[in-house]
């Protein structure tokens, strides 16, 4: 049903027609920027857009996306980004404060990508940016014919997540 509504977030209505294009270019600029099969895509973002298309654009390219439980610590976050490898973070700038400080602490250091979501806070403020280019932009330079393939195993990798209630790392 292409022309069905998929998402809805305030004003915005996008069809099942519009979500594939932008997965397909999320996952063509992805790509772009050397992420592949098998490397951790972070996202540190509530329930918006942007969150629905992850779900879809990094198994294109074969990536594994791991979402970040926005109720946790700098500590906690800092942990998972570096235990999962992450490659790139893709962060709402609602998170900033806690994300600064987890990307100061994290042994690696990703790609990060700013999701502003004009329904939430700190939307229109630019020190609230962690990253080095914004969602948006993002998919401008991505394809949105993008030949992209599923996995080529059904024991292949498309997510992974963590557990909040544990004691330790």
């Amino acid at each position: 049903f292409p022309e069905r509504c998929a998402v809805i977030h305030g004003a915005l209505r996008r069809s099942w027609r519009e979500v594939y294009g932008r997965c397909r270019r999320l996952a063509s600029a992805l790509e772009r920027r050397g992420i592949g099969r098998g490397d951790t895509v972070a996202t540190m973002l509530p329930n918006v857009p942007a969150m629905v298309e992850l779900h879809f654009g990094p198994a294109m390219i074969g990536a594994v996306l791991n979402t970040l439980n926005t109720r946790l610590d700098a500590e906690a976050l800092a942990f998972m980004l570096g235990h999962a490898e992450a490659k790139v973070l893709i962060t709402d700038t609602e998170f900033a404060p806690v994300v600064a400080k987890a990307l100061a602490l994290a042994p690696v250091k990703p790609l990060v990508i700013d999701v502003a979501d004009p329904e939430g806070p700190n939307a229109a403020d630019p020190g609230a940016r962690q990253g080095s280019i914004e969602y948006e932009a993002l998919l401008a330079g991505g394809d949105p014919a993008f030949a992209w393939m599923p996995p080529s195993d059904e024991w292949e990798a498309i997510s992974l997540n963590y557990t909040s209630g544990t004691t330790g790392n």
